[in-house]
């Protein structure tokens, strides 16, 4: 399970110039300046619903996304490695990892460490964009990676012990804080609050399997469960799906609408902890309500 999906630098060294082999750089366009040999470029944005006031929406036009994961140069038979700088976002590799999931590619890996672990063992990097021949990817729908709003209030209306709801956002944001921009602070109820950012190592590779299995032990969760992830606008929340499926959890999806949508209906439950609030801010009840 931990090499399906992962793969180390060292690894991904010995593989560059394969011509079944493509690789993702999904930081910003400025950092793309310097990138791993081969690379091309993309970002989660690339593939957003146009029409949806939700950013982190997927386009609802498979063809339009096929099309565009083509001019990667992505085939069917591709092994498709996914790198970021993990210190530097919001777990957009595990975006571009639970998207390709979802439209079914059979063989997606992230990169161990990352931008910040290939450059710290002074490997090799290009500066030139990387224009690839296109390749003939065709999407294959997996719906049971993702769930949609109207999927999830009905979880959340009849919950199930089989099923735990996960929040990938910050303690503050979980427990209420005001965000601009968002008509409604709290968290979906019965949601369990893990972080996304706790399961990395100083050097940015991912914590061991078994540290992983007991983190997610501590919340009372069990590999046999359904587990549902959720953040702000479905980054966040993807890298938990991701981790999750390292840690050998099968039954995993992502809410790709999350809080940016979640928060605009309110005909869709919410809720706050206001003494948690209290104790991550230092701010008053009063203030916080």
């Amino acid at each position: 399970m931990w090499s399906t999906y992962l793969i180390d630098t060292e690894t991904l060294s010995l593989n560059l110039g394969r011509d079944d082999l493509v690789i993702i750089d999904v930081r910003g366009e400025g950092a793309y300046t310097s990138h791993i040999p081969g690379a091309v470029h993309s970002s989660w944005h690339e593939y957003s619903d146009p029409q949806a006031t939700a950013k982190g929406l997927l386009d609802p036009d498979v063809a339009r996304l096929e099309k565009r994961l083509q001019a990667l140069g992505i085939n069917d038979s591709s092994d498709v490695v996914v790198y970021s700088n993990p210190f530097d976002n919001w777990g957009d590799e595990g975006r571009m990892f639970w998207m390709l999931q979802y439209l079914g590619h059979r063989s997606v890996k992230v990169l161990d460490g990352g931008w910040p672990k290939w450059t710290a063992e002074h490997r090799p990097y290009d500066h030139e964009p990387v224009r690839p021949k296109p390749g003939n990817f065709t999407a294959s729908v997996r719906p049971d990676v993702m769930i949609d709003k109207q999927e999830l209030k009905k979880l959340v209306k009849s919950p199930s012990r089989d099923t735990v709801i996960v929040d990938a956002r910050s303690v503050e944001e979980y427990a209420g804080k005001e965000i601009d921009g968002l008509p409604r602070p709290g968290h979906i109820p019965s949601a369990v609050n893990i972080p996304w950012n706790g399961f990395l190592r100083q050097d940015a590779t991912v914590k061991p399997l078994s540290a992983l299995r007991e983190m997610f032990h501590a919340f009372g969760m069990n590999e046999r469960q359904e587990v549902v992830t959720y953040c702000l606008g479905g980054l966040r929340s993807a890298w938990i799906y991701f981790v999750l499926k390292l840690a050998g959890y099968e039954r995993v999806r992502n809410y790709p609408g999350s809080w940016w949508e979640w928060s605009r209906d309110f005909a869709a439950p919410a809720e706050k902890d206001l003494k948690l609030l209290y104790q991550v801010t230092g701010k008053a009840e009063e203030e916080a309500s």
